[in-house]
């Protein structure tokens, strides 16, 4: 039996987090490679410290004219992700920064296990286990935990970024301990938030003043309480922030990234991999499914694992977990799953329509719970599989 009363903490960090900060440079510059080609492929790192962004990885166009051009535009690519995320900062400055490009061609060992061939489907791009989660704890069925903290930090770049708190700066972390009570979230026990901010004069008091108005407008009514311990700027002052306090590397928040630890997360990083690499895709596509079976009612809470190996173009496995909670045996939803969505490489990347420069917008608070929007960003948080799940069982 799942335990029903307990206490569970996630994090978040904000788009200025030195992680995050990575994850959107190399995440918009698979946007500009899927906006001149939608088969692009691209593999790309990003590590960021005091005064230096460094690019690198495969990536990979039909035309390699095109791609040595692109490649001579890295670096505009990064100095406007930083521009915009708000870093300016004397060693943190997107005008001054030096840039160091070290991308170059994908491999053509990993490109032929991938590429579609006459009577053969494309095949995964690595091997490689995905998990996706959904619960029945937010509208959006996210875990409440991750999901609010994430929102906070959401509102807080908004606030920052529209000039309404002009003395807040971009790197920022939060964090939830929420209280369940029969299953469902019911109190926030403890808040931690972390922000840069530019005034020195400011005191933790000073921030807890800025932000509570704020994270007040966010969490549901009645979640903040009398008994809320609340630990803002705990160490006091945080004017160094970004890359410049602490270095930043893609794909080192892949808890922040998903469930905030309520479920597993297969290893493997999402920002910078365009959709053939299963990491991405396939976690998306078990985010949806997982998400579907919770909009369908079959259960109040679901996990559902994809498993694949490089070259392979069907999944070696397909597990559902309704810890409990399920209308129906997982069995059944694992059948389910097999009748009503192709989830080859190319069938999830044609269903869910994933050759888009829709990447960006993902870096920062979370790949999962938001609302799905009208040029396919976000497509996988669709619950249009759920009358066909429902059928199948």
């Amino acid at each position: 039996m799942t335990r029903q009363n307990y206490i569970f903490t996630s994090e978040s960090v904000s788009e200025g987090h030195p992680d995050k900060v990575c994850d959107r440079i190399s995440d918009a510059i698979l946007d500009t490679l899927l906006a001149e080609e939608p088969e692009a492929r691209v593999a790309c790192e990003t590590f960021a410290t005091t005064d230096r962004v460094v690019i690198g990885g495969e990536v990979g166009l039909s035309d390699q004219a095109k791609l040595s051009e692109y490649m001579k535009n890295m670096d505009g690519i990064v100095r406007d992700c930083v521009r915009d995320i708000g870093y300016e900062q004397d060693k943190f400055h997107w005008q001054t920064l030096k840039v160091s490009n070290y991308l170059h061609e994908q491999s053509a060992h990993i490109a032929q296990g991938v590429d579609a061939a006459t009577g053969k489907d494309e095949g995964a791009g690595d091997q490689g286990i995905m998990f996706g989660y959904a619960v029945r704890e937010t509208p959006e069925l996210m875990p409440a935990p991750v999901h609010y903290a994430h929102a906070i930090l959401a509102r807080l770049a908004e606030v920052r970024k529209n000039g309404t708190e002009p003395t807040l700066g971009p790197d920022a972390k939060s964090q939830l301990s929420l209280r369940y009570v029969d299953g469902k979230p019911v109190e926030v026990t403890s808040l931690v938030l972390s922000t840069q901010h530019t005034d020195e004069t400011q005191s933790s008091d000073d921030i807890r003043a800025i932000v509570e108005p704020y994270i007040r407008q966010v969490l549901p009514d009645g979640w903040l309480t009398e008994n809320t311990e609340w630990w803002v700027n705990p160490t006091g002052k945080f004017v160094i922030g970004g890359p410049d306090g602490d270095a930043g590397l893609t794909g080192r928040k892949i808890i922040v990234d998903t469930y905030g630890g309520a479920a597993p997360h297969g290893g493997g990083a999402f920002s910078g991999k365009d959709p053939t690499k299963v990491d991405r895709s396939a976690a998306y596509a078990a985010r949806y499914l997982a998400k579907n079976v919770v909009a369908a009612g079959l259960a109040e809470r679901c996990l559902i694992q994809l498993s694949y190996a490089i070259g392979v173009a069907k999944p070696l496995s397909i597990y559902a977990d309704t810890y409990g909670t399920g209308q129906v045996d997982p069995a059944q939803i694992e059948n389910a799953i097999r009748d009503v969505i192709d989830l080859t490489p190319r069938g999830i990347r044609t269903h869910l329509q994933l050759n888009k420069p829709i990447y960006q917008r993902t870096a920062a608070y979370g790949h999962f719970g938001r609302a799905p929007q009208a040029d396919g960003g976000f497509s996988w948080e669709r619950t249009d599989l759920a009358e066909a799940l429902k059928k199948a069982v």
